[in-house]
């Protein structure tokens, strides 16, 4: 799945591709929870120039000059595709084209990637917002006794995060994923709020200087921990995995707070 780094690489590389272009047409294929019908998207978005493409938590919003927005949730297996004239691409989910003939298609073979006009505000806040900071996390943590991976991974609690920068944050950090989030102490908190910014940031410089113009797939070659090709940590202890409900990378050089 795409995580918060890979979608912001995506809304940078769509941004600089479509802003400025005019709906000419928008199909949609298969969007089962779609919020409104194929018309009414239609014809709210045809005529409409797009004015910007950005990431919100983990979707890609298209804003388009009238204020109104598009939000596509990519899921676990969507894929985002240019094309001019028609989208050869399977399984597509909704097409828009411009008026110059180029397009983006949105595809999943699962079928569950999620268009949506309009989308309402999210209670929880961005990983990179100023609203996910210390004072936030020390709050919710305080009240928890599940794991910490857990909550990082809660899109109601902090919006971005997913399974593989879990255990990148948790590692950097230096917190074992397995820690009870009330006993974490506040100065490690505050480790993890930096050690959040500090990974997604870096990842996002990452994925840009292996693929400058990526726009969908996954780049995870640079990371450090949750990495298959890895054995041991930069700092030289091997890396165990845990499988129970979800492959969590970990090091014992992670303390337990329990």
């Amino acid at each position: 799945m795409p995580e918060l780094p890979d979608l912001q690489v995506f809304s940078l590389n769509l941004d600089k591709k479509l802003s400025g272009k005019t709906i000419k047409q928008i199909t949609v294929h298969k969007a089962p929870k779609l919020n409104v019908t194929h018309k009414q998207l239609q014809d709210t978005l045809h005529g409409q120039k797009l004015s910007s493409v950005y990431r919100d938590g983990k979707e890609l919003f298209f804003k388009f000059s009238e204020g109104d927005v598009l939000g596509l949730h990519l899921m676990l297996h969507g894929k985002l595709f240019l094309f001019e004239g028609k989208n050869n691409n399977k399984y597509p989910i909704i097409e828009l084209l411009f008026t110059d003939d180029t397009g983006l298609a949105l595809t999943d073979f699962q079928g569950i990637a999620n268009p949506t006009l309009n989308p309402g505000a999210k209670d929880a806040p961005d990983a990179l917002s100023a609203d996910a900071g210390l004072d936030y996390l020390k709050g919710i943590l305080a009240k928890k006794k599940t794991n910490i991976k857990t909550i990082l991974l809660d899109q109601k609690i902090i919006r971005g995060i997913g399974n593989a920068y879990a255990d990148e944050i948790l590692w950097d950090a230096g917190i074992s994923p397995f820690s009870v989030s009330k006993m974490i102490p506040e100065g490690k908190i505050k480790d993890l709020v930096t050690s959040i910014h500090d990974v997604l940031k870096n990842a996002e410089k990452e994925i840009i200087k292996a693929n400058p113009d990526i726009i969908a797939g996954e780049v995870r070659d640079f990371m450090l921990i949750h990495n298959a090709k890895k054995k041991h940590s930069p700092k030289g202890a091997p890396i165990l995995i845990d499988e129970k409900s979800r492959k969590t990378y970990y090091t014992e050089e992670q303390e337990l707070y329990s």
